[in-house]
């Protein structure tokens, strides 16, 4: 599988609601930065996003400009994100326009994020 393929298995789970956790390397490296947290290394990441599918459901993520260059062993990529959400604990829908960037590693066959920044530069109403 291509890492541009990972990436929109990535985008799918998340739609489903199934763990985000083994899409990243296990490792201290590994970083996530998202709407309104920052997780550094492996185990806060999972954890992180084991708490994200616990408390969130019915997601939208529609990829608007999806850019990927793979290279030998890690790729980079890019791209423009609306995502949408219910937020179970304060029983309320969010929604974000999002910028996504980042890098995954190719490991015994499999492309895994080393680091994933998604920012926004407001909540869409």
């Amino acid at each position: 599988m291509s890492a541009e393929a990972v990436i929109r298995d990535y985008y799918e789970a998340l739609r489903r609601g199934e763990p985000l956790y083994p899409y990243f390397l296990d490792d201290e490296s590994t970083v996530k930065f998202g709407v309104s947290e920052t997780l550094y290394g492996y185990d806060e990441v999972a954890d992180g996003l084991l708490e994200q599918t616990r408390t969130t459901d019915d997601w939208s993520v529609e990829s608007e400009g999806l850019v990927v260059d793979e290279r030998d062993g890690y790729a980079v990529f890019a791209d423009e994100v609306v995502l949408e959400w219910t937020d179970r604990v304060a029983e309320t829908r969010r929604r974000f326009e999002t910028r996504w960037s980042g890098t995954l590693e190719y490991h015994d066959g499999t492309w895994l994020f080393v680091s994933m920044h998604v920012s926004a530069p407001h909540e869409l109403r």
